[in-house]
């Protein structure tokens, strides 16, 4: 055993001697570097300077906290804000007045609909309010499978599925496919939910100029020739156009067969975003693809809120069963969101039984977009921006001042002149730091079936008189 040790011993002094010097200085100071660590002081001491009593009283009272937020001044507009009192049905009550109502978006009417009162009181009286729980966690009633049965049976796909909130709906879905390293191509004028869906997604994001089929194409073409430079990658990316069916910021339709077109051609999925078309459009309100008479097979997935038509609250996405029941698992507002209550559930499904056995609804509401939309033509001081078949109509300043915030408080006196001979408008209202494509400042003009034609003249009448007087 010593003579082993021995031999070791001798082998490492004959390795010594054979090393490169270069070798053994670079170890040598290695090992020195070593030994000043384990002395050195780690820290240095610094002499202390003690403070008297009067000292300290003194730095307490010169000290001042900075403030949690900023001050804000009490003449902000997020400070005045107007009361409604009741129902907001065809006519509302607004800070104690009973004014025509043009600010809600009720277009079919059903907020106040009897029909749908009663079965959302009679599913109140069976239910309650609902578990406060996900709907993988004890908070799926019997009354949610079947409002989702009735949504695919109505928009004629294979499944649908509810979320509790219309806004987490797209900004949910989007994540639930899309991931890190994917590519979405996105209309600029895209709104808020499917902004914070892409931020969710952390995938590669690529806008195109709004309603732009050229542009949005160049993009496509830019985005195959890298696929060719590197295969191997594009064979794992996945790609996805996002688009709107009617966009609540511009009033205005996507050209949804272009979008299917380039689909095909460039092996893209389709997301469509129905909040603003689902309940409008169509002859039996079922979107966009009724109005253009695309098959809705042709696109991958489509979202709505029902709380623009259908007089509920929450969203659905419907489309293939394989990609719905992806959501279920993935879809993060489905997944730790409260479930929608039974009685919204309830409510949404009388919405759709009246729209089913009156498909004439949509045709008065179409009727009553075009007669708004002429009324509003030509009012000084003012541009009208929209479609004449869109619900929610803009109306924004033809000059404006080069300050947002003045546009703003023009608007704003233009919306408060009106209300006070009792006629509700609203702000189209934005996060402005947080939007991609801040749209210009406007006043919106929502149009639903229960406005009568005395209603759009006195509402028509009041807007000129107001833009003649403020808009000098």
């Amino acid at each position: 055993m010593a003579s082993g040790q021995q031999w070791v011993l001798v082998e490492m002094v004959q390795a010594f001697y054979e090393a490169p010097a270069y070798h053994l200085i670079l170890e040598g100071i290695l090992i020195l570097w070593i030994i000043r660590l384990l002395f050195s002081k780690t820290y240095k001491l610094h002499e202390t300077y003690k403070l008297t009593e009067r000292e300290k009283e003194d730095l307490i009272e010169e000290w001042q906290p900075d403030l949690l937020v900023p001050l804000i001044s009490k003449d902000h507009p997020s400070l005045k804000y107007n009361i409604v009192s009741g129902p907001p049905s065809h006519k509302i009550i607004v800070n104690g007045k009973e004014c025509i109502n043009f600010a809600s978006f009720n277009f079919l009417g059903l907020l106040d609909n009897e029909r749908v009162k009663e079965k959302a009181l009679m599913s109140l009286k069976k239910y309650g309010v609902g578990t406060c729980g996900p709907r993988g966690f004890y908070g799926t009633f019997d009354v949610h499978l079947e409002l989702e049965n009735r949504l695919a049976k109505f928009m004629k796909t294979e499944e649908a599925i509810i979320y509790s909130y219309g806004f987490a709906t797209m900004a949910s879905a989007i994540p639930a496919y899309s991931k890190r390293g994917d590519m979405i191509f996105v209309d600029e004028a895209a709104c808020f939910s499917i902004q914070k869906g892409l931020q969710a997604s952390r995938s590669f994001i690529k806008y195109f100029k709004h309603n732009d089929m050229e542009d949005l194409e160049r993009l496509l073409k830019e985005q195959e020739l890298e696929d060719q430079k590197n295969p191997r990658k594009a064979r794992v990316t996945r790609k996805f156009i996002v688009v709107e069916g009617m966009y609540i910021n511009t009033a205005d339709i996507c050209p949804l067969p272009e979008l299917v077109k380039l689909k095909y051609r460039y092996k893209v999925r389709i997301f469509l975003e129905e909040s603003m078309s689902f309940g409008v459009l169509g002859e039996h309100g079922k979107g966009v693809t009724e109005h253009f008479g695309v098959n809705i097979d042709d696109i991958d997935l489509i979202s709505a809120n029902m709380e623009n038509a259908v007089a509920s609250i929450g969203g659905f996405c419907c489309g293939r069963s394989f990609v719905i029941d992806h959501q279920r698992l993935s879809g993060q507002g489905y997944c730790f969101s409260a479930s929608l209550p039974p009685m919204l559930a309830a409510a949404a499904i009388e919405a759709l039984n009246i729209m089913e056995e009156d498909p004439g609804i949509f045709i008065v509401l179409r009727e009553k977009c075009k007669h708004v939309y002429k009324a509003l033509q030509g009012i000084p001081g003012l541009k009208l921006v929209g479609e004449p078949f869109a619900p929610a109509l803009h109306l924004q300043l033809e000059k404006s001042s080069g300050s947002r915030s003045s546009d703003m408080q023009l608007l704003r006196s233009i919306v408060d002149y009106c209300l006070e001979r009792k006629v509700a408008l609203t702000l189209a209202h934005y996060l402005e730091k947080e939007e991609r494509f801040l749209t210009p400042p406007s006043i919106r003009v929502v149009v639903t079936v229960k406005q009568k034609d005395d209603d759009i003249q006195k509402t028509v009448s009041c807007i000129r008189e107001a833009a003649s007087v403020l808009l000098k």
